[in-house]
Parts: structure tokens; C-alpha cells; sequence
């Protein structure tokens, strides 16, 4: 790169610099910006093609490890758990923190969670802190749930903050203005951005001084990724800097993020955006690519502090470039781009990170309604210890749900259709609905069922009505 365009570059981002040192964000989330907006106007894509890795054919297992309970019991003391509560769930029409959504039993993901984080408390005896990474639009609500759970304060902040970056146009390649709305001129880093946000809001420092060394981290609409003793034990006894959870890939996962081998022998991780367009028929091949990204983070946090201080406090994540529009409910307003970071990516940073193979128990994540109405079914019970499963008595697998988009992509519109509850589907294989159909009070699907209205009218399932086949 020559003057010139250090020149050209560094005017370029003038603007975007001024914009955020005025709404008080910290240099090193301006200079991690700053560098990958420099890599969006060199044209770099971010793309990891398959010439530049190989597929990841077995990893270990957590179901086969020997006995580490003894060693997760010593550790347990200096372990803590943290959540990524950052999302609004605007994909399925929500404007609060998708955290707060009821999941099963009147409880939300928050209830589900605290309640899992007390019992486990209980089981070891060990204060066992949660944290939270909020962002700015789901703090204020999310600590306030909270607060119906006095016993959960610990020795640490009950949270940290997400940062936020700028939109950009992709028209102009400058900031984006959105008077109508100036908060949706901002979007979050991507999860990646945990690293940073440890270290700027002093969590870090906090953590290390009160003893503190492992961090067990995952989504909050993940109520699988519960703290396991037998992994955490594993973890402690190996001195494993960062250890990511996955799951054997199924049809269902063929776009989620795969493990796979950079040339150089470290793991990585490719999300689909990572992907050129011409190679994505492979990158979800699940036979190819075995393993998929749970999410479900272990991190040693005085290897994370290390590493930050080798590198000046910015890990060189790869950059992932998403395509969006300003407002995200609205999709004739002007095109952006986001920058964006996964946080799973950092294993290829890690010296020495290792994947982990689990099962698929530890993922349970509600991204979209669909999800939604299988946990509220009685295909899902919660356990004593505030476990969320699958019903004992199911004997036909997971379940199978698709939903008319059309009618079932927002929360509110769902629930409206389901206004006594979900069906029964402990015996239910797969259920297909097509167009406008509402569930009355006790319905029972059986096997492999499809429901389809081709007219306008709303299709009424009668109360106690039990479906089997079309």
C-alpha cells in the first residue's frame, strides 16, 4: 500500500473516526474498526475459499473423555459464566431484548438461566458468577428481570457493555444518516467484539483480581449450554487457552458456521458469509464439513489477557461483511454494510485451542419462531435442575417444525395463532403448516403431519382436535 492511499484511506475515514470519538467510544474499538474498514475499501472480502483450508474429520469427544470431575470441582471456584445478551430478536419483530421472550412455563430465557446458574451455585457450593454482555438496548431491561433473583449477586458486575460501530453506506462508503431514527445509524460489532469489550470495561482486570480464570460463554437463547464439570475439568487439567463446543452437522446446520484446518495446522472457523458464492454447494455439504460451530466458548482469561498484550489489545478476527439495510424492519430503506467479527473465530488465535465434540443436547438455540413453539410444546420439559430437554417420553427423535413465513415469522403474529397455547407434540414426527391457520385449546398432532389452508380466511383447528397425516 503505498502513501497515496494511506492518504486516501485515513481521509476516508475521517468521518466515521469524528462520529464515534464524539459518542465517547474507546480507541482500540475506533482502531478494530478502523482496520476493517480499511479491508472493505481494498476490496478484501473476507472470503476463506477451500483451497486455503482442509475439513476437520474428528476432534475429542466430550462424551468418551475420562473421569474430570475432580479436576472440574477445583476449578469450579474460579469459573464464571457469561452470556451474550446483546440481540433485540427484530428478525422475529421484537424491539426488547430477546432474552425476556417467554420460553416455557411462563419463564424466559433469563428465568431459565438465573435458575440454572443458582442450582449449579448449589450443587458445587461455589458463588459461580453470571454475567451478562448487554448491549445499550437491552441493559436497562434485562437487569431489571434480574432483579426477582436477589441471591444471584457474586463477588463480580452483573454485566458488561457490547460496543456499537457505525453503518456504512454502500452507495457512498461513509456513515450512514438515518434522521428518521439516528440509533439505527449504529449496529454492533458482531459477538467477536467480546474480547475488547472484556477489556474496556475493565471486566477483565476485575475478573483476574478476584481469582478468577475460566469463562464459560455462550448465547442467551442457547438453554443448552449449561456449565458442564466434566468439559470445565477437561479444560482446567489440559491448561487449554480456549476451547470451542461443536456438534456432529445435520441437514438443519448446512449454513451455520463449520470447523475446518487452516494449511498451517490451526483451527479455524468459516461462516457462510466467509464463503464465495461458488463454493457454497460444498460449504454445506455435511458429510465434508463434519462439525458446526455451537457457540459455546471455554476461555482461559489469563491466556486471553496474554494474547491481548502481545497484540496491543486487538485480536485479528476475520472480518465478516453483511449485507443489510438501515432499518432492518424496513426493506426499502438504503442498503449498508456491517462489519462484523464472530467470536468463535478467535481459534485461530488461540496457540493451542482445541474444538471440542459434544452432544447435540448442548445446542438448543431459538433463532426464529419455529423454534419458538417446540420449546412451548410438550416436547420440551424443564428439569429439576432447570435443564430445558426433550420430553423422555418422545421416542421419534427431534422434531421437525415448519411454519408459513407468511403468518409465523413474528413473535406477536405466532402467538396470535396459538392464543391457548402450543399443540401437543410429543408424539409428533414433523409438522408443516401451510398458510393462515390458528390452534384451539388441546390440540394433538400425531406423526408426520401437514396443515394447509390455500384460502384467505383464517382456518380455525378446533379445541381437542387430534391430527394425524394431511
Amino acid at each position: 500500500m503505498t502513501d497515496t492511499n494511506d492518504k486516501v484511506l485515513a481521509e476516508n475515514f475521517r468521518p466515521f473516526q469524528e462520529k464515534m470519538q464524539s459518542a465517547g467510544l474507546n480507541e482500540m474499538v475506533i482502531e478494530t474498526f478502523r482496520r476493517h474498514y480499511y479491508k472493505l475499501l481494498r476490496g478484501e472480502t473476507g472470503f476463506l475459499s477451500r483451497s486455503e483450508i482442509n475439513p476437520v474429520k474428528k476432534v475429542p469427544d466430550a462424551e468418551a473423555l475420562k473421569d474430570y470431575s475432580p479436576s472440574g470441582q477445583a476449578a469450579i471456584k474460579k469459573a464464571v459464566i457469561i452470556k451474550l445478551n446483546g440481540g433485540l430478536g427484530t428478525g422475529m419483530g421484537m424491539e426488547k431484548a430477546k432474552s425476556l421472550l417467554e420460553v416455557k412455563n411462563g419463564l424466559s430465557f433469563l428465568d431459565i438461566i438465573a435458575r440454572q446458574a443458582l442450582h449449579a451455585r448449589k450443587k458445587y457450593q461455589c458463588d459461580l458468577p453470571l454475567i451478562l454482555m448487554n448491549s445499550f438496548s437491552t441493559r436497562g431491561d434485562s437487569l431489571a428481570a434480574l432483579e426477582k433473583y436477589p441471591e444471584l449477586k457474586s463477588p463480580t458486575p452483573p454485566d458488561f457493555l457490547q460496543h456499537k460501530v457505525l453503518k456504512i453506506d454502500q452507495h457512498t462508503l461513509k456513515p450512514i444518516e438515518w434522521p428518521t431514527n439516528p440509533e439505527l445509524e449504529w449496529c454492533p460489532p458482531g459477538h467477536g467484539d467480546i474480547y475488547i469489550a472484556l477489556v474496556t470495561s475493565g471486566m477483565l482486570d476485575t475478573l483476574l483480581k478476584k481469582g478468577y480464570e475460566y469463562a464459560f460463554i455462550s448465547n442467551v437463547d442457547n438453554l443448552g449450554a449449561v456449565m458442564d464439570i466434566q468439559i470445565l475439568g477437561y479444560f482446567a487439567a489440559h491448561k487449554l487457552p480456549f476451547v470451542m463446543e461443536v456438534a456432529d452437522r445435520t441437514e438443519a446446520d448446512r449454513k451455520g458456521g463449520h470447523l475446518a484446518r487452516l494449511k498451517n495446522g490451526n483451527l479455524t472457523l468459516r461462516e457462510l458469509a466467509q464463503c464465495p458464492k461458488d463454493e457454497q454447494e460444498a460449504f454445506q455439504d455435511i458429510t465434508l464439513y463434519n462439525y458446526f460451530n455451537t457457540n459455546t466458548l471455554w476461555v482461559n482469561l489469563i491466556s486471553l489477557k496474554d494474547l491481548l498484550e502481545k497484540t496491543g489489545g486487538i485480536l485479528s478476527l476475520p472480518l465478516i461483511c453483511n449485507r443489510k439495510t438501515v432499518d432492518p424492519r424496513d426493506s426499502s430503506s438504503p442498503k449498508v454494510f456491517q462489519l462484523e467479527t464472530a467470536m468463535g473465530s478467535a481459534i485461530a488465535v488461540f496457540p493451542g485451542a482445541q474444538a471440542l465434540r459434544v452432544p447435540r443436547t448442548r445446542f438448543a438455540p431459538v433463532k426464529a419462531c419455529v423454534d419458538l413453539l417446540g420449546l412451548w410444546s410438550d416436547a420440551y420439559v424443564v428439569t429439576e435442575d432447570s435443564q430445558v430437554i426433550q420430553n423422555p417420553k418422545r421416542t421419534l427423535g427431534q422434531i421437525v417444525i415448519e411454519l408459513d413465513p407468511r403468518y409465523y415469522t413474528l413473535f406477536n403474529e405466532m402467538k396470535a395463532r396459538f392464543p391457548q397455547g402450543a399443540p401437543s407434540l410429543t408424539e409428533c414426527q414433523k409438522l408443516v403448516v401451510e398458510g393462515n391457520v390458528c390452534f384451539g385449546r388441546n390440540v394433538k398432532i400425531r406423526g408426520n403431519v401437514r396443515i394447509s389452508n390455500r384460502h384467505e380466511k383464517q382456518l380455525l383447528i378446533p379445541d381437542g382436535e387430534v391430527i394425524e397425516g394431511t
